[in-house]
């Protein structure tokens, strides 16, 4: 049976690129929905050989446009080609406050607001078994969704950890609701929380983060080590019947209560597609 395609945000990165591979290696069409196409595109030809898997392309994406997550699943819709992996992995952790087009802090863009309309966007295509995966982060457990979730960094100090925690709870939480919401189509919905990964992410700029690359880069994750709980979620047999869950280290993880059944979890799924739509995106 022909397997439908395998949509990956943020391939072309560090565990991008292994994620890729390892879909690639049983036999996906794979779109790698990056922000640097030309980047992406000695990364594609090299899993190309690697692979022998010739049905790969890249496609641009940038998750802090709106406009740009529209053309890109407007595309897929018009194609109308199966989906059978979903794997939002793309994420971002900058220093300083920066505004996209749209009004929000870019890291909420980029982490949550984007893999949210794009996951919905493209719902129509998202056939039985598929395997929706959202790249989460430990982050969560410091996560707040308050008033300014979607303009943090507007006005007042920014401190990067706290929002990118907002972010990643708020994708484990649109994890959980979607879940809920597609449980009957035979659709699956897992959150990866990949651990601390060595990755370009790390490098930031801060005064302090060189310092962060010499004494603490060498004892943390290998891309290769983050990306495994995400190839687990979409490829192993364990976790094929399980929806709306957390997993670490390839195995689930207990969430704590406050978060597995958090008061704002329907709220900020029903703020984000009222906040979509005055802009002009519609599922």
């Amino acid at each position: 049976m022909e397997k439908g395609l395998a949509i990956i945000t943020g391939a072309d990165g560090g565990m991008g690129q292994v994620i890729t591979t390892a879909l690639a290696k049983e036999g996906y069409p794979v779109i790698m929905a990056c922000l640097n196409p030309q980047k992406a595109a000695l990364v594609c030809e090299r899993i190309k050989n690697e692979t022998g898997n010739t049905q790969i392309e890249v496609r641009p994406v940038n998750l802090a446009s709106l406009s740009a997550v529209n053309t890109f699943t407007a595309q897929l819709l018009k194609e109308g080609r199966p989906v059978s992996r979903l794997i939002n992995n793309a994420g971002i952790l900058t220093t300083p406050v920066r505004r996209t087009e749209d009004g929000l802090e870019t890291i909420v863009s980029v982490n949550y607001v984007a893999p949210y309309m794009l996951t919905r966007q493209i719902l129509p295509l998202i056939q039985p078994g598929c395997r929706i995966v959202n790249t989460v982060s430990c982050t969560y457990a410091i996560g707040k969704i308050g008033p300014d979730f979607f303009e943090k960094g507007k006005s007042g100090r920014f401190s990067r950890i706290p929002v990118y925690g907002n972010t990643k709870l708020a994708l484990l939480l649109f994890t959980q609701e979607l879940a809920g919401r597609i449980r009957e189509k035979g659709i699956t919905v897992n959150a990866s929380d990949p651990g601390i990964v060595s990755t370009n992410m790390i490098t930031m700029k801060a005064w302090f983060d060189p310092l962060t690359d010499i004494f603490f880069r060498p004892f943390i994750k290998t891309p290769a080590q983050g990306a495994a709980t995400a190839i687990h979620l979409a490829l192993s047999d364990e976790p094929k019947e399980k929806s709306g869950c957390c997993y670490a280290n390839c195995k689930e993880t207990k969430v704590p209560e406050r978060i597995l059944h958090h008061i704002q979890q329907k709220q900020l799924w029903d703020d984000t597609e009222i906040l979509l739509r005055q802009k002009g995106f519609h599922f």
